[in-house]
């Protein structure tokens, strides 16, 4: 399927359990794959910027650097339209060759919109990067923070957080680091992380910050909502910055239910860089 219109929440979510019951594609495969593509579409602009997007967000993952903005990493309805009458507009009806490039191409195009979906779950399986975070998202958190002491909660691999540093501002680090046994999150940190779960980590920085963090709490557990719940009982007004898909593949039912999400201007700057490129609709909120 080309394209991503349509999609009501219930066919989302069937396509992402369907996706992540499948044996993930090994880490080079998939690059080698996509470079691969990148060759084969060299005459078609719109792919090969899907496709390079990919291949550059990889190359600067390897180097430990957060990655840029994509964006959607869907393909045109219109592609295979695009390629036939390029294709036709360059070779001679009944060329061979014209039938061979037709062939090829329009062959590799389900592959090819299939790995561009799956972009995350190559992230995931190679990086343990789950929310997709980019360096200039991390710099709008950061000015958003301007100097504040600031506690990031399951951080894993320490994305959002490296970035704020990097904007040369102060963050506690944390994590439980529970899933290392169950995929990549905590085994590629990208700064130091200190082994405490949110509850613990919330204790013991709680009088020494004024902003937390929260990325993509997993779906399913309450620890978001045991975490809000002691930051709305102690004496103090922080700012808490959650990123994930509301009512969908992150973080508790119960902490959406009882969340209060701002609608302010902070709000809008932190999304101005915060792109949506496949089906999952996380974002940037300030939650009270």
């Amino acid at each position: 399927m080309i394209g991503g219109k349509n999609l009501n929440p219930k066919q989302k979510k069937r396509l992402l359990k369907i996706a992540r019951s499948k044996k993930p594609t090994q880490a080079n495969d998939y690059i080698a794959t996509m470079t691969h593509y990148n060759d084969l579409f060299a005459d078609f602009p719109t792919i090969r910027i899907l496709i390079n997007n990919v291949l550059q967000a990889d190359r600067l993952l390897k180097r430990r650097l957060l990655p840029q903005t994509l964006p959607k990493l869907l393909l045109p309805d219109d592609t295979q339209d695009v390629i036939y009458q390029q294709l036709n507009a360059k070779f001679p009806a009944g060329d061979p060759e014209g039938d061979r490039r037709w062939n090829e191409l329009s062959d590799a195009l389900p592959d090819l919109d299939k790995k561009l979906r799956n972009f995350r779950d190559y992230l995931e399986t190679t990086y343990g990067m789950w929310a997709y975070i980019s360096a200039p998202v991390a710099k709008d958190v950061a000015e958003f923070i301007h100097g504040r002491p600031t506690l990031e909660v399951m951080a894993g691999n320490g994305y959002l957080s490296k970035g704020v540093r990097d904007n040369h501002q102060t963050v506690f680090t944390t994590d439980s680091k529970d899933w290392t046994k169950e995929n990549e999150t905590g085994k590629h940190p990208v700064t130091t992380v200190e082994k405490l779960t949110a509850s613990e980590a919330f204790d013991k920085y709680r009088d020494q910050v004024n902003v937390i963090i929260m990325v993509w709490s997993p779906d399913g557990l309450d620890i978001d909502w045991q975490l809000l719940q002691q930051i709305r009982a102690a004496d103090k007004n922080y700012d808490f910055i959650v990123i994930g898909e509301k009512d969908g593949a992150t973080d508790s039912k119960t902490f959406w239910q009882h969340a209060k999400l701002l609608n302010t201007p902070d709000v809008k700057n932190l999304n101005q860089h915060f792109t949506q490129f496949d089906l999952i609709h996380d974002q940037v909120y300030l939650v009270k």
